[in-house]
C-alpha cells in the first residue's frame, strides 16, 4: 500500500495544530493509503512544538522536525520534503487556509499519473489593493522571468516521489519554490478552491515589506535580464547623451556660447546618477546571492537536544 506523506510548517500556530491534525486525520482516514503527517516546527516562540510533541505521543502517524530557530517557510518545507518518505507529498499551511478536503481530489489527480496536481485558489476575501497588486506582480513576473507563474497557484500541491526528488536535486541555497515548482515541469493538474480565511491566529503572518521582499526574489531568482535591462538602459543613456553633445555642440558652433542652464546640469546630474544606482543596486542583488551560494551553508538546522526522541520519529 502506498505512502501519503503531510507536510506542515509551522510558525506559532499552537491554535490551529490540534484542529489542523483532526481533520487531516478524517480525510485520510477515508483513502486507501497509509499515511504520515510531518509537522516542522520553524523556530516557534509560542505553545506549537509542545501541541505537536502531544499529537505525536498519542499517535504514530505524526512525525516532527522542529528546527533551531525560525529560518522561514522555504526552508521548513524543504526540511519535510527530505525528511518525509511517501510515494507523494502534500505541502499545506498550519492555518487551514489550505481546505483538508481537497486532499482526495489532490490524490486523485496522483492516481490518474499526474506528477503535480496544484490547488489554485481564488482571490475571495482579499483586499481590492492586494488583489490588484498581486495581478500586476505575476503580470510582470511572467513578462521578465524564464518560467511561469500562475497567480493563485502556491505551495499547497500534491507532490509525485519523481517531483521531490528533482526539487531536492535542486541545491541553491536561495530558493523560491514558485519558480522551482515550474522549473521542473513534470506534469500538472490544477484543482481550483474558494479563498478561506485563517481560522484562528493572526490573519497573516506576511508584513507589507515582508511580501516586497518575497516579490523581489522570485523576479531575481529564475533570469538575468535585470542585468539584460541594465546594458540597455545604459547604452540607450550613451546613445541620447552622445545626440545631445552633437546638438549642443552644432548651436555652439553656430550661435556661439550662451549662459550654461542650471536646470539643464542637475537634471542631467540626477537622471545619470539614478540610472548608475538603480544598476549598482540589480548587479548587488546578483553578487549578494553568489556570495550567499558560495558560503553553502545548510537550509536550516534541526534541534536535536533530545537524541532519542529525534531518532524515534
Amino acid at each position: 500500500m502506498k505512502l501519503i506523506s503531510i507536510v506542515v510548517p509551522a510558525y506559532n500556530e499552537e491554535e490551529n495544530i490540534s484542529s489542523m491534525y483532526t481533520k487531516l486525520a478524517q480525510e485520510l482516514e477515508s483513502l486507501p493509503y497509509r499515511y504520515e503527517i510531518m509537522f516542522i516546527n520553524d523556530g516557534s516562540s509560542d505553545g506549537t512544538l509542545q501541541e505537536i510533541l502531544a499529537l505525536s505521543d498519542a499517535h504514530d502517524d505524526v512525525k516532527y522536525i522542529s528546527l533551531t530557530r525560525n529560518f522561514g517557510k522555504e526552508s521548513a518545507m524543504l526540511a519535510g520534503l527530505k525528511r518525509c518518505s511517501g510515494d507523494a507529498a502534500i505541502l499545506m499551511d498550519s492555518d487551514l487556509q489550505h481546505p483538508p478536503h481537497l486532499i482526495g481530489e489532490l490524490v486523485q489527480g496522483f492516481e490518474e499519473g499526474f506528477h503535480q496536481v496544484v490547488a489554485k485558489r481564488s482571490r475571495t476575501g482579499d483586499s481590492k489593493l492586494r488583489s490588484l497588486f498581486s495581478s500586476f506582480y505575476y503580470r510582470v513576473l511572467n513578462s521578465i522571468t524564464d518560467v511561469d507563474f500562475v497567480d493563485g497557484e502556491g505551495d499547497f500541491r500534491l507532490l509525485s516521489r519523481k517531483a521531490i526528488n528533482s526539487l531536492l536535486a535542486l541545491s541553491e541555497t536561495n530558493r523560491f519554490s514558485k519558480g522551482l515548482y515550474s522549473w521542473i515541469g513534470l506534469s500538472k493538474k490544477i484543482i481550483s478552491y474558494e479563498n478561506i480565511l485563517r481560522a484562528d491566529g493572526q490573519q497573516s503572518k506576511w508584513s507589507f515589506g515582508g511580501l516586497v521582499n518575497y516579490g523581489i526574489d522570485g523576479i531575481i531568482s529564475f533570469n538575468t535580464k535585470p542585468l539584460r535591462i541594465c546594458f540597455y538602459t545604459g547604452f540607450l543613456v550613451l546613445v541620447l547623451s552622445l545626440i545631445y553633445i552633437g546638438v549642443t555642440f552644432y548651436e555652439i558652433m553656430k550661435e556661439g556660447v550662451g549662459a550654461p542652464g542650471y536646470f539643464t546640469t542637475i537634471t542631467a546630474i540626477l537622471f545619470l546618477g539614478g540610472i548608475q544606482l538603480i544598476s549598482l543596486g540589480v548587479i548587488g542583488e546578483y553578487i549578494g546571492r553568489i556570495y550567499n551560494e558560495t558560503k553553502r551553508r545548510p537550509n536550516y538546522l534541526v534541534d536535536i537536544s533530545n537524541v532519542d526522541e529525534y531518532d524515534e520519529h
